[in-house]
């Protein structure tokens, strides 16, 4: 099934965010969003073989639909290669877009008291990157909120998808490095971040993580997103990415990270249960130190979009992420690809929730 949006924007109606309540990635999905790789660094094969990324994303796609409706955002341009790649139960929406880490430039759904809305954050590639334009990306929130038929909540933080995480009871997880960035936030206190997320996705307590992890500071990366070192498998327990080799730089982040949250509680005053998801036994790749995480991955209705690397440790983080999330079938997608652009599988999604 393919539609096409032809330029013209449909102005959703903007609205104040009272009421605003962001849900857990676990709760019912109406469906997944996705945006088809369109950036020349994706598809020039000077970081990974261009057809490695969009079979990575095809992947990605052709696992979650399975479970949810898929709706993959693609540029006009590529049209033709991502029907060819993509079977027709994931739907094709022609819109200009710019990059495809969607979980970042796309919208943040959250449930109001009339109904679902979307968060339109800022959007500056992750405070400046020079990766791709970014005059489509910054616009595509309302677009989708359009094409989707619910209103916008209008933000003046500049935030990413990936920089927040909530337990859907009024905890938010955040890093300082993203939402303190002075490339993206100058001037920003962390009392005007919590005002901002208490008025926009509901938070009751925002938890403050100092940092991400170490291949996230490189020329890719995000600077510190909470998706791929933590996130809420349900009110109260956290996954936590745990690097086990000393050798590895984030051995020791990930020991702060721990010690972090052991020192702080929830939107109801409960000390966090820590689960760890330990890291890929691989260390490095042609770049460098490794960001591979199995805390980066993707829930939709019935099952865990789990990252696998080819590793020895895919099987035991399978078996983690299928308790942590009991009920839910866990299916494993190769996301070398994904990573070595910058991300993994979390961070290409982004779901709608199901109407209340």
């Amino acid at each position: 099934m393919t539609s096409v949006d032809t330029g013209a924007m449909t102005a959703s109606p903007s609205l104040a965010a009272a009421g605003a309540r962001m849900p857990h990635e676990g709760d019912p999905h109406e469906r997944l969003w996705m945006a088809w790789p369109t950036a020349d660094y994706m598809l020039d094969g000077s970081t990974v073989p261009r057809d490695d990324a969009l079979t990575a994303w095809a992947a990605v796609a052709h696992a979650a639909v399975a479970f949810e409706p898929v709706t993959m955002i693609v540029h006009p341009e590529q049209e033709r290669i991502a029907r060819r790649m993509l079977s027709r139960d994931v739907e094709i929406w022609a819109a200009p877009i710019d990059d495809a880490w969607l979980r970042d430039s796309g919208p943040t759904f959250v449930h109001r008291d009339s109904g679902p809305a979307v968060v339109d954050w800022v959007f500056n590639a992750w405070g400046g990157l020079v990766l791709a334009g970014t005059a489509h990306d910054a616009a595509i929130a309302r677009r989708v909120a359009a094409h989707a038929g619910v209103p916008v909540v209008p933000s003046a933080l500049v935030a990413e998808g990936g920089g927040l995480h909530t337990d859907g009871d009024g905890t938010v997880l955040v890093t300082e490095t993203v939402h303190l960035d002075p490339r993206r936030n100058p001037g920003w206190t962390r009392e005007q971040v919590d005002a901002e997320l208490r008025r926009t996705v509901g938070a009751e307590r925002v938890v403050w993580l100092s940092r991400g992890l170490t291949r996230d500071y490189g020329p890719y990366g995000t600077r510190g997103h909470i998706d791929m070192v933590a996130t809420f498998a349900a009110p109260g327990r956290v996954l936590l990415h745990a690097q086990r080799d000393p050798r590895h730089p984030d051995h020791a982040v990930t020991a702060q990270l721990r010690a972090e949250l052991q020192a702080e509680t929830d939107a109801r005053g409960r000390a966090f249960e820590i689960v760890e998801l330990p890291a890929p036994r691989t260390l490095q790749d042609s770049e460098g130190w490794v960001d591979y995480s199995y805390v980066n991955h993707a829930l939709v209705n019935g099952a865990v979009i789990a990252c696998a690397f080819d590793d020895p440790a895919d099987a035991e983080a399978a078996a983690i992420l299928a308790a942590a999330y009991p009920g839910r079938e866990v299916v494993a997608v190769d996301a070398r690809a994904i990573f070595a652009l910058g991300g993994g599988i979390h961070c290409i999604t982004q779901q709608q929730p199901a109407r209340l």
